[in-house]
């Protein structure tokens, strides 16, 4: 059982909206709000089935969702007085009622009781089970009564990406039987030796409160340890959202008594005890209906590693019937990470500037760059636990299961309607058709297409009717089809369009192209610039490098030499400048670069392009994927992801780009952007587009329709800015099975008008 008294999502007020009142039980998850009067009497309680009822209610003339919620409210509804015992109320709860309203004797609404809570709230962050690690930085007395380095180490908490800096607030007097006489010859030396560094180095009480009032300032979130009772009330007072117990008073019932009382969130450390104490402890919070988290911990600085027994963790949490999470004391902070691999939803580490400053905790912290190492690896961590019941092969992984595995094929020409027998089905390299486990399926069916030797077979080939795509397509753009060498002749021939955009490998670069295209065509082209080139060479105009740089800069011109060279072939192609796609790099492997080394790329590509000959030729930029797939691996992409920078870009240089919808959705999802306003922003700047769905942060080429994508909403805006933009569909192997994926896509892109 839990009893909360911040119930400010369960309230609403009775002169407020009915449509506003169900959001609110949209947003909690008990599904219920209660009705109150301007000075928190309670007057009713809405359900979500009781508003289903009313909706349906025949009798009810008005059901305007604009009128107050006072006219639908259920004024018969059980409570319980706010003064009952625990026991009372827990045995209250029950299948049928999820939670009870708790009031006073003058009945106002002072806490709502619920059998459980799914999640903890503190501040503004909510800890559950599917939520990141809550990254506590303790403080503690690291400041060493030195109150400007105390906010030093906020804004160094801040920078190192925690989520919580926490203090700790004691008096003395009354903790200590000696009034807290650190020169008390009769105390023994540990407590000797505490008392020198507490009465030395604590803030006073005033002082921690202006700390308080800095982290607001720097948009962290302070807590802070009550270590007597009389701290508790001034830091009650204060206003903090939740405590934090040290190991040394897990076992102190009548603090933690008072302390849960308040009706806030704590989170419990559990160094030093038993764990009989522990469960005479839960038993105690349970009993009062408090939400807490227990940390799992070892009180020795630093902590042995065999002695930290981070599996004890599951067990906690079992016996807690609660969240769980790690306070560690051991070096360094590897634990720390792994305890997250093993369910901990909050991490606490000791924090410091300088880890030979006087005081034992110094010892035991990390440094502001450990920290931030810490917190890199924990949500690495997170980012990697996924889900527990489902597994999907990822976009790296189909382009390494293309690359490395293994198809069906045939082994002799075969016209439609022919019988597909055993022999002549074979397994070969790479996987750009059926798996051999489909082998069965085609054993004995007839033949849905023409064969040649060595044809892949695909899904549509064990399906029981021919599928006939359209030959012509209207849009109110340019638009066409990609191709490569091999297979310009058939997909030129599939449908009408007009124009072609190759992608080229670096091997294409040496192609005689006399050998595959023998004629003049009424079409325009766009040319892809590859991004790998010989040697494991990765494209990148904005290297550091400077010899890597120039090896880019002369392999991009070869490509422009080769797209110059194409250009006979093309009837349309001499009224405007040959576009070349080109994903011109700035990607990085570990980490994303900040905002200074982004403009320093971008000045270095200036300076590559400069140095390229682009007579009849623009070379247009790749709107960029956060996290691109780089042939099988995945890379951290830096440039041309954000829409101002990419104006900006486009503005000083007078440049168009190819936009990229899957990328720069991807891109838009990563980073919480409106896909709306970057096109908006982007459109204007586009000469060409790449149109295909998109799901996720690293979900890209998938086919329309299948991925997050408001094609009516792209429609729109590139209608009204960027009407002129060509397009080709570009989805993900498309090509395969005469260019089915391609007819899929434009087929599903011509009813958004485009």
């Amino acid at each position: 059982m839990i009893i909360e008294k911040n119930i400010y999502k369960y309230v609403v007020f009775c002169e407020d909206s009915i449509k506003n009142a169900l959001k609110k039980i949209e947003a909690n998850q008990a599904k219920t709000i209660f009705g109150v009067t301007e000075d928190n009497k309670l007057v009713g309680i809405l359900t979500d089935g009781d508003f289903r009822r009313w909706i349906i209610d025949d009798n009810v003339s008005n059901h305007d969702l604009e009128q107050s919620v006072e006219t639908i409210l259920n004024s018969n509804y059980r409570f319980l007085y706010i003064e009952e015992t625990p026991d009372r109320i827990r045995a209250s709860l029950n299948s049928e009622i999820s939670i009870i309203p708790l009031i006073n004797e003058n009945g106002i609404l002072e806490a709502v009781a619920r059998p459980s809570s799914e999640s903890v709230n503190i501040g503004n962050f909510t800890i559950s089970e599917f939520s990141p690690s809550f990254i506590i930085a303790e403080i503690g007395n690291n400041h060493n009564g030195d109150f400007e380095l105390a906010k030093k180490l906020v804004d160094e908490a801040k920078d190192a990406g925690a989520n919580c800096v926490k203090f700790q607030m004691r008096n003395l007097a009354n903790l200590y039987r000696n009034s807290g006489l650190a020169d008390d010859a009769e105390e023994d030396l540990g407590s000797q030796y505490t008392l020198d560094l507490l009465s030395k180095f604590q803030l006073p009480d005033e002082l921690l409160f202006k700390i308080f009032d800095y982290c607001h300032s720097r948009n962290i979130l302070p807590l802070c340890t009550p270590w007597d009772i009389e701290s508790f009330y001034k830091l009650e007072e204060y206003g903090m959202p939740a405590y934090k117990i040290a190991s040394a008073d897990f076992t102190n019932h009548e603090l933690l008594t008072v302390i849960a009382k308040s009706g806030k969130p704590i989170i419990c450390s559990t160094g030093m005890t038993t764990e009989a104490e522990i469960l005479n402890s839960i038993k105690l919070l349970q009993d009062l209906g408090s939400q807490f988290i227990l940390l799992h911990c070892n009180s020795t600085y630093p902590a042995p590693f065999k002695d930290i027994n981070l599996r004890y963790m599951s067990h906690l949490k079992k016996i807690g019937n609660c969240m769980v999470g790690y306070s560690g004391h051991e070096r360094g902070y590897l634990v720390a990470i792994s305890s997250v691999a093993l369910g901990a939803k909050i991490v606490e580490k000791h924090f410091t500037l300088d880890r030979d400053m006087e005081g034992n905790d110094h010892k035991v912290s990390l440094l502001p760059d450990e920290f931030k190492k810490m917190v890199i690896g924990i949500r690495e961590v997170e980012e990697s636990l996924g889900t527990k019941d489902t597994r999907q092969i990822t976009q790296g992984e189909l382009m390494n299961r293309e690359t490395l595995g293994k198809s069906l094929i045939i082994n002799r020409d075969l016209s439609v309607g022919s019988i597909i027998h055993n022999d002549m089905i074979e397994v070969r390299s790479p996987g750009k058709g059926l798996p051999p486990y489909f082998k069965d399926q085609l054993i004995g069916k007839p033949a849905m297409r023409n064969f040649k030797k060595g044809d892949f077979f695909f899904p549509s080939d064990v399906k029981s009717e021919i599928i006939d795509y359209k030959k012509s397509f209207i849009f109110d753009r340019p638009w066409g089809l990609p191709v490569r060498y091999h297979d310009f002749e058939n997909i030129v021939n599939l449908v009408e369009m007009d124009l072609v955009e190759f992608h080229f490998s670096y091997k294409d670069l040496r192609i005689d192209v006399n050998d595959f295209i023998k004629k003049e065509y009424n079409l325009d082209y766009v040319v892809h610039c590859p991004e790998l080139f010989e040697n494991d060479h990765l494209l990148n105009l904005c290297s550091d490098d400077k010899e890597y740089r120039l090896k880019s800069i002369q392999e991009v011109q070869k490509v422009i030499d080769v797209t110059k060279n194409l250009k006979r072939f093309f009837k349309k192609s001499f009224v405007n400048r040959t576009m070349i796609v080109t994903n011109v790099g700035g990607f990085s492997l570990n980490h994303p670069m900040d905002i200074e080394r982004r403009k320093k790329m971008y000045q270095t590509l200036k300076d590559s392009l400069s140095r390229l000959d682009l007579t009849d030729v623009e070379i247009i930029p790749q709107t960029m994927p956060p996290f691109p797939w780089l042939f099988g691996g995945q890379r951290y992409h830096n440039l041309f992801l954000s829409a101002d920078e990419i104006a900006e870009f486009c503005n000083s240089e007078n440049m168009r780009v190819c936009l990229d919808i899957s990328h720069s959705k991807l891109a838009c999802n990563h980073f919480h952007w409106s896909f709306g306003e970057f096109l908006e922003k982007v459109a204007p700047y586009v000469a060409h587009m790449h149109i295909v769905d998109a799901k996720g942060v690293d979900g890209e080429g998938l086919q329309i329709g299948e991925g997050e994508i408001d094609f009516p909403v792209l429609s729109r805006i590139l209608k009204e800015k960027s009407p002129s933009a060509s397009f080709i569909p570009e989805v993900w192997q498309g090509h395969k099975n005469n260019a089915e994926g391609f007819l899929i896509a434009l087929t599903r892109l011509e009813k958004f008008k485009l």
